[in-house]
């Protein structure tokens, strides 16, 4: 397939055109993006079906957002399933269950669009263009209901193709190649990277790491990526993490990693869920290389406390003791249908099997820190042999794992 795809690159960018091919062998690569789509449904020849598609989604991308929702709204009238080619087969299969009805019915109850992109998906950056096609789906939808079926159908294919065990795990560091050193620092959700001094204090020193997955057809663009810090101690704000002019931490002296920031890369891969499968990977790769690591933790933002603080018309003027009462509610309670607890980051910790450790007032005091936690963060203990254990109790009973700080400071407020 590397062969054909770098043929193809070759015709669509004009190197082969008069030399090894005609116009006749290919036919027409339609201006009508609808014709075009017509000759990738049509071609099944190897060769001839990457050209088309190719020449598919060059024309998708340079659509406006009007023509791009009318190209969707004629895919979806044009290529939808036939609801009476369905219920034949579906009658047919009901009277005699064979492998060859199995694949009419299976066939007939999927849109012709799907297979559109599959076929897109093969082209040259085929996987990525595709990607960028879900975000710029998703941030029309909301004007747009009908491009959800799109958005849904990806969302689909992406979890087959995304499978974690496809994903490649690398190491980031300064020696990565600039143009994903750049990606990382535009990627960064949760502790901005103002500089490239900012980034190298990430990635530099020895006791600091980032790891990132990767996905085979798109090597050259991170999916999520963790940032880490070896540490002789479980640290109670940011800064300690972060500050460019802090002192190194001996190799002898690390017994702790942090996992301080978990950034996803990719809008249009929303919905996946990588970041579970990365710490545990990082983790398990970490325990390798450092004999000495005995604990695995998180310094987490509480990213909708003080909205919360707002909802429940809380008086956000509060002493320290109030303020952390408040955020144990906050974080242990559920205001959701669902019963898991408030917290987006929170749910996304616990449900991978680690603990409530330990809540930080004053933690985090930039801008961003104190506008969306008042402050505060949180530590999770990731117990490796407790993972699973903690998993089930979590999604199965609604139990969260605490520490004994946790649970004497319920004692002491009174919190059930």
């Amino acid at each position: 397939m590397t062969f054909f795809k770098n043929l193809i690159k070759s015709i669509m960018s004009g190197e082969l055109k008069g030399r090894y091919f005609r116009s006749k062998d290919f036919g027409v690569l339609h201006k009508d993006i609808n014709k075009a789509v017509e000759s990738v449904m049509s071609k099944s020849g190897e060769v001839s079906s990457l050209v088309y598609a190719e020449h598919l989604s060059n024309l998708i991308e340079d659509l406006d957002d009007k023509q791009f929702i009318d190209f969707f709204n004629t895919l979806l009238e044009k290529y939808d399933i036939d609801p009476n080619s369905l219920s034949k087969a579906s009658i047919e299969y009901s009277k005699n269950k064979t492998q060859k009805n199995l694949e009419i019915i299976t066939r007939s109850s999927e849109p012709q669009w799907v297979e559109l992109f599959r076929r897109l998906n093969t082209v040259s950056e085929g996987t990525l263009k595709l990607v960028k096609l879900r975000e710029r789906i998703r941030s029309l939808e909301k004007d747009n209901p009908d491009l959800a079926f799109f958005d849904t159908a990806l969302l689909n294919l992406f979890k087959h193709w995304f499978n974690p065990s496809f994903l490649v795990l690398k190491r980031i560091d300064w020696s990565t190649p600039a143009s994903i050193l750049e990606r990382i620092i535009a990627y960064e959700a949760v502790h901005e990277i103002n500089s490239w001094s900012d980034l190298r204090a990430r990635l530099e020193p020895e006791d600091r790491r980032c790891f990132a997955f990767f996905h085979p057809l798109i090597p050259n663009e991170p999916l999520i990526f963790v940032e880490v810090a070896l540490t002789d101690d479980m640290p109670k704000t940011i800064d300690q993490v972060i500050k460019i002019d802090r002192s190194v931490t001996l190799d002898k002296d690390i017994n702790t990693a942090v996992f301080y920031s978990i950034s996803s890369c990719q809008d249009g891969l929303s919905g996946i869920s990588f970041g579970n499968f990365l710490i545990k990977a990082v983790a398990h790769k970490l325990k390798q290389k450092n004999e000495g690591l005995e604990k695995f933790v998180t310094l987490s933002p509480a990213p909708d406390f003080t909205k919360w603080l707002k909802e429940k018309s809380i008086d956000e003027d509060l002493d320290e003791d109030s303020l952390l009462k408040q955020s144990l509610i906050y974080l242990l309670h559920t205001d959701r249908e669902d019963e898991f607890p408030n917290d987006s980051v929170a749910r996304f910790h616990l449900g991978n099997g680690a603990s409530l450790e330990r809540v930080n007032l004053n933690s985090d005091l930039s801008s961003k820190g104190i506008n969306q936690s008042k402050g505060v963060m949180v530590n999770y203990l990731y117990d490796l042999d407790s993972l699973e254990r903690n998993h089930e109790l979590f999604f199965k009973s609604k139990i969260v794992q605490q520490s004994n700080g946790i649970k004497s400071l319920r004692k002491k407020f009174k919190i059930q």
